[in-house]
């Protein structure tokens, strides 16, 4: 550990911990000054989401897609590309995961059509991440602006499609035919002996949200191109210094950015409605930069940070529930906080905790 840092289990554990329970201490104090309990808050928060086996089973579920758009963000930043873009690249994503049920769910099992689906939304994603790359890579258009433009052009290709192109005939709904068995994964609880999740719709995208975090530790940390992607994303004038080509480091990175968030579509699509449907996303690509900053671009933070927010997600949903006066848009003020502390406000304890860490680590001076 060299001056002015700290060492790196504080920087990946301490340091989110401190950041959600400072979040947590000010949505107490939000709830308090409703009338409720900040206590049993979170006992019901962490019961609705922990407590029972179907909660649980809703709890990945949702982690599943944080995963997805976590790593997809992440892999972003570690070329110091700001990849927003998730939201679009996942809706696009959600394409390729139903033109291949579509085509395979009535002649081939689900295990024969997922391989297809994985790739349909991996490609899809990836081509719709391609051209705010390109842009950026050689025309200097801004990542981020680029991204959040391919996110409403993604909103309306989907409305187009499904009400003109792919709705079911005779249906008044803008969504494609259900698929039938070929085209839905099995839940995780069919899979898992001993284990019953109720009617939570974890299935075994989970699985693949797991091996995509191996995927992406091995290529970033014990690959050449990943050397080369946090070469580029820490000092680009020494990456091309080096001989790495910008122009090919930002589209390979913004393709696999891209790849990741269009299989968050296989959990939501193939997993669960089974179907392809208009707001399938639902915002978990805005979250997964959440994600990605509480995780520190890392695959086992993402894992952890995931699960938090998929705890928000359903033990908010029991939250509301049992304490009326807690509704619905407090728990997105919470999330928000989370988000607030997390990202906007990560360095606020930075600071003192490298002073505390330089003071522990000085050498002791003996008296003279």
């Amino acid at each position: 550990m060299t001056a002015g840092q700290m060492p790196r289990w504080a920087d990946y554990i301490l340091m989110p911990a401190i950041n959600v329970a400072a979040a947590f201490f000010v949505s107490g104090l939000v709830v308090l000054a409703i009338g409720e309990n900040p206590i049993d808050a979170v006992r019901i928060l962490v019961w609705g989401a922990f407590g029972w086996n179907e909660g649980i089973g809703f709890t990945l579920f949702y982690a599943t897609n944080f995963i997805f758009t976590g790593l997809a963000v992440a892999v972003a930043f570690h070329a110091s590309l700001f990849n927003i873009g998730g939201e679009g690249q996942a809706y696009i994503g959600g394409l390729g995961v139903a033109f291949a049920c579509l085509a395979l769910d009535r002649f081939v099992p689900w295990w024969v059509t997922l391989p297809f689906a994985v790739a349909g939304a991996a490609a899809f994603g990836a081509a719709w991440a391609y051209i705010p790359a390109v842009l950026q890579a050689k025309r200097g258009s801004h990542v981020v602006i680029t991204t959040i433009m391919f996110n409403f052009i993604a909103a309306s290709l989907m409305v187009y499609l499904l009400v003109n192109v792919m709705a079911k005939e005779g249906s008044m709904q803008p969504e494609t035919r259900t698929f039938e068995e070929g085209g839905r994964l099995p839940l995780l609880d069919t899979i898992l002996p001993g284990v019953d999740f109720g009617s939570a719709p974890a299935n075994l995208s989970f699985v693949l949200a797991l091996l995509a975090c191996v995927f992406t530790w091995v290529l970033i940390w014990r690959t050449k191109l990943g050397y080369e992607i946090r070469t580029f994303g820490a000092n680009q004038t020494a990456a091309i210094y080096a001989g790495i080509s910008p122009v090919r480091i930002t589209v390979i990175t913004m393709l696999i950015s891209g790849a990741m968030a269009g299989m968050m579509a296989v959990n939501e699509i193939m997993g669960s409605q089974h179907r392809l449907l208009i707001e399938f996303v639902s915002g978990y690509g805005f979250v997964g930069i959440a994600v990605a900053l509480m995780g520190r671009s890392h695959p086992l933070g993402i894992l952890f940070a995931a699960l938090l927010f998929g705890m928000l997600y359903q033990g908010g949903a029991e939250l509301a529930f049992e304490m009326p006066a807690i509704t619905r848009d407090m728990i997105v003020v919470i999330q928000a906080l989370v988000i607030l502390f997390a990202g906007a406000l990560e360095h606020m304890f930075r600071p003192a905790l490298i002073k505390l860490f330089g003071v522990l680590s000085a050498p002791a001076t003996r008296p003279a």
